[in-house]
């Protein structure tokens, strides 16, 4: 079907509840962009997605499509809403001949969800972290049972909006609060100061874009005297290639074995040994443009958040091609220490649904003690940015973490940046190999039962025993 055909019957749909073609024009618009244009969506049910826009629109008292809010509206102008969509069933029943029973009252109510504003006290452009925050507010977003979408989850605080689409219909929404950076729970010593960056580590005399010069600066050290990143803001396929490859350190004191058992901690499981990129910094005299500032610029990406309906949950999947080494998103929780993390589990129901929490262990092996409040790792549970939707996949993921230092050269906390392992393509899932060792059962996060479907899958073994004693 044309698109100008279709256009015409999206407004004869809206003439027919009283609706001019011009005020219906720009919510049409609007739900193309978040549908990624997919007229299906669109056109199913009747149009009852644009119609129910509209009407949400219409019942805002002036906020605009962009506003991205939604407030709850008195029942007279529900009712309106209510007749012209009931008599739009019904002439779509008198079409193909069956009937269509009347809607009550309570069936047609929709429930008011709340998305709490980000805390932070870092702005937009800003990356890191931050232990204090400003006073938390609250946005009102539609929550429609037969149709539930979110137009941006993000609230505005990211470079472009991530919608949040279940076309199930039976998911209630996720209940967290979106965070753009990092911030620091209490008890996580993380030191940023323009004075611990020795002018050896900076490249204060550049200017522009430091990919642009013939030699690489002072920052591409990290790195091998190479910059990691090429010039479309991709990593090198050599770098890629070199992140893929991990060896193994082992501590002599292990936090994680300590913050479990304290007087008789266990013998460390051994953590991966991980190559670092190193950004720009503030201290370097190149424009926030320069090639070697990548992941402090935020997510640039088309990402949705969809319910995969395949017993993972929500996930996140790309609406554009992504090359090979693209970065995505960073993953951003709470800044916990690991016995802050245990303690937190410990007083948890065990019915809660957490997210996998990520361990800032990649520099572990170069000191033999860790005091607690410097072995760090991420909790998005409560706290986070779209990287908590992003599914594990064993082995063959499409997603790789690497460490990222942009704020300090301290490498008990740096940023988890994930970056494309291969070529992916439009609509595809995006996934992560959490290194998750399914034999762990003293982790502070059991494994749960993985159902990435992948032919490397490491829970295979449980999963046959299982099956055995079945």
């Amino acid at each position: 079907m044309a698109i100008n055909e279709r256009v015409r019957k999206a407004f004869l749909a809206a003439r027919a509840c009283g609706i001019s073609d011009q005020e219906v024009k720009p919510v049409l618009k609007h739900l193309l962009k978040v549908y990624d244009k997919n007229w299906d969506l669109i056109e199913s049910e009747g149009y009852r997605a644009l119609l129910d826009a509209y009407f949400e629109l219409n019942e805002n008292k002036g906020v605009g499509v962009n506003g991205n809010v939604f407030v709850e509206h008195g029942e007279s102008s529900r009712l309106s809403k209510r007749l012209c969509m009931q008599e739009l069933e019904d002439q779509a029943s008198c079409t193909v001949g069956n009937s269509t029973p009347k809607l009550s009252s309570e069936e047609n109510e929709k429930p008011m969800i709340n998305l709490e504003q980000g805390v932070g006290t870092l702005n937009k452009n800003s990356s890191g972290c931050s232990n204090s925050g400003n006073k938390v507010q609250q946005q009102s977003v539609t929550w429609d049972k037969k149709r539930p979408i979110i137009s941006d989850i993000t609230k505005g605080t990211e470079n472009v909006k991530i919608s949040l689409v279940d076309e199930t219909g039976n998911q209630d929404p996720p209940k967290f609060t979106y965070l753009r950076n990092n911030v620091i729970y209490q008890e996580a010593y993380v030191h940023i100061s323009l004075a611990r960056i020795a002018d050896e580590h900076c490249c204060s005399s550049c200017s522009g874009d430091c990919l642009s010069f013939p030699i690489p600066c002072a920052c591409a050290q990290e790195t091998g005297g190479e910059f990691a990143y090429t010039p479309e803001g991709q990593l090198r396929e050599e770098f890629l290639r070199s992140c893929q490859k991990h060896d193994m350190v082992y501590c002599q004191d292990c936090p994680l074995e300590r913050c479990k058992n304290e007087r008789k901690p266990g013998k460390c499981k051994g953590h991966s040994v991980r190559k670092f990129i190193k950004e720009c910094w503030d201290k370097c005299g190149c424009d926030k443009q320069c090639g070697n500032r990548v992941v402090q610029r935020g997510i640039v990406c088309k990402l949705q958040v969809f319910f995969t309906g395949e017993g993972k949950g929500w996930g996140l999947k790309t609406l554009q091609d992504l090359p090979k080494g693209t970065f995505v998103c960073e993953y951003v929780g709470e800044i916990v220490t690991n016995t802050e993390l245990h303690e937190r589990n410990k007083k948890s129901s065990g019915r809660e649904r957490h997210t996998y929490p990520v361990t800032l262990d990649a520099d572990w092996g170069s000191e033999s003690v860790l005091k607690d409040e410097e072995a760090l790792c991420l909790d998005a549970t409560s706290f986070g940015n779209v990287a908590r939707f992003i599914n594990h996949r064993c082995f063959d993921a499409n997603l790789i973490d690497i460490p990222v230092e942009v704020e300090t050269p301290d490498r008990h906390y740096y940023h988890v940046a994930l970056f494309t392992s291969r070529d992916v393509r439009a609509n595809e899932e995006l996934t992560w190999d959490y290194g998750i060792d399914f034999d762990d059962h003293g982790h502070p996060i059991k494994a749960f039962r993985c159902t990435c479907g992948s032919s490397f899958c490491r829970d295979a073994k449980r999963k046959g025993k299982r099956l055995a004693v079945s």
